[in-house]
């Protein structure tokens, strides 16, 4: 029975003796601070010193200076047309050959007429020349000389009649071949080759638009004209087109034409501006966006137009400090197009704002700057 109760002692006392040696041998486990708040990816950008123009922008349509239908002044068979349809041509080119064969015979009777008619004139002037020598001497009376007078006044108004007619003939035969009155491009041919015009029916052969230079008509808001007006006195106004979706620029031209009145029923007034087009990119008939310039603002602060946040006093962006921490900057915002927000008051050029993510920001907030791509990505 004692031998049993030791036998338990010693065993109590061993556990013991083990948990001990446990807890002392075992290394203290490390203090794990919190974790602190991840930096914000964002993206960047930098404010710009640049020119920015100042403009006023309406609908417009391309109208073109000058349309010709080209029409035949004599009648006649349409033998050739020296152009393809949709050609571009100059002023004196050749367009069509109508059968010149009747109006060559016309104008070779109208010569020889005139031949025959000029000799008959030459004869009576000399018989009326002898006669007048003859009248004194009484070998011819008054009564002859002044017949013979009166023939060659006759004759004289025929050959006169005969020039005329010789000079029509002319003209007719000058006619069949067709040139163009204007440089331009043509249009669809109206009468093939092989067909018989007539000028009475009036039927045009073809018509020729001329495309270089060209005109933008357009209209602007009524409030627009007295600025409009200033500037244009002031200087020449540059008017740009540009594509329906308001995005390619097709031409630069200048303002030639600003109307007499004002639509009361719209309350826009109308434009003209005109454009070399050297390149054809302005066609008749096409819409565009005309974007008549008033004038530039030079070195205006600018930042992309969604850099800028709306708070209860106004607008304001996210300026990225050296360390990459943002600071909130009240912004006074000029006036914003194309994307681009000119910035008349709170920016400076080169200061980096936050373009992309500044709705997970706040002041003091650490970011990390991110490519636009990888931006997107998130």
């Amino acid at each position: 029975m004692r031998a049993r109760r030791v036998g338990t002692i010693a065993a109590a006392i061993i556990g013991i003796a083990a948990g001990s040696w446990a807890l002392l041998g075992r290394p203290a486990a490390r203090v794990v601070p919190p974790p602190s708040d991840p930096a914000v990816p964002v993206t960047a950008g930098v404010a710009k010193a640049e020119d920015v123009p100042v403009y006023v922008e309406g609908l417009g349509t391309v109208q073109a200076i000058n349309t010709i239908n080209v029409k035949s002044r004599v009648d006649g068979e349409i033998m050739r047309a020296f152009f393809t349809q949709g050609q571009e041509v100059t002023p004196n080119d050749p367009l069509f050959l109508i059968d010149p064969r009747p109006y060559q015979a016309a104008l070779d009777q109208a010569t020889a007429t005139e031949a025959k008619d000029t000799a008959q004139l030459q004869g009576a002037e000399r018989d009326l020349a002898r006669y007048g020598k003859l009248v004194g001497s009484g070998f011819q009376t008054r009564q002859s000389y002044e017949d013979q007078q009166a023939t060659v006044g006759q004759l004289q108004a025929q050959v006169a009649a005969d020039k005329a007619a010789t000079e029509s003939a002319r003209l007719n035969l000058s006619y069949t071949l067709i040139h163009a009155p204007i440089g331009g491009r043509t249009g669809a041919l109206q009468v093939d080759p092989g067909n018989y015009v007539q000028t009475s029916t009036g039927t045009p052969l073809v018509s020729i638009t001329q495309i270089k230079p060209i005109y933008v008509n357009f209209t602007v808001p009524a409030t627009n004209l007295d600025a409009i007006r200033q500037n244009d006195a002031a200087h020449p106004l540059e008017v740009d087109a540009y594509s329906a979706d308001d995005k390619t620029l097709l031409a630069h031209g200048k303002l030639s034409f600003i109307n007499n009145q004002v639509a009361t029923s719209t309350g826009t007034i109308m434009l003209d501006g005109t454009f070399a087009n050297p390149k054809e990119r302005l066609w008749p008939g096409a819409f565009v966006n005309a974007r008549l310039i008033l004038s530039v603002r030079h070195d205006a602060i600018t930042v992309p137009e969604h850099a800028l946040m709306a708070g209860p006093t106004g607008d304001y962006v996210y300026v990225i400090g050296p360390n990459n921490t943002v600071q909130r900057r009240d912004v006074q915002v000029a006036m914003r197009e194309d994307g681009i927000a000119v910035i008349a008051k709170g920016l400076t050029a080169g200061q980096r704002v936050v373009v992309g993510g500044q709705y997970r920001l706040a002041n003091d907030v650490k970011v990390t700057i991110q490519t636009a791509s990888a931006q997107q990505a998130g």
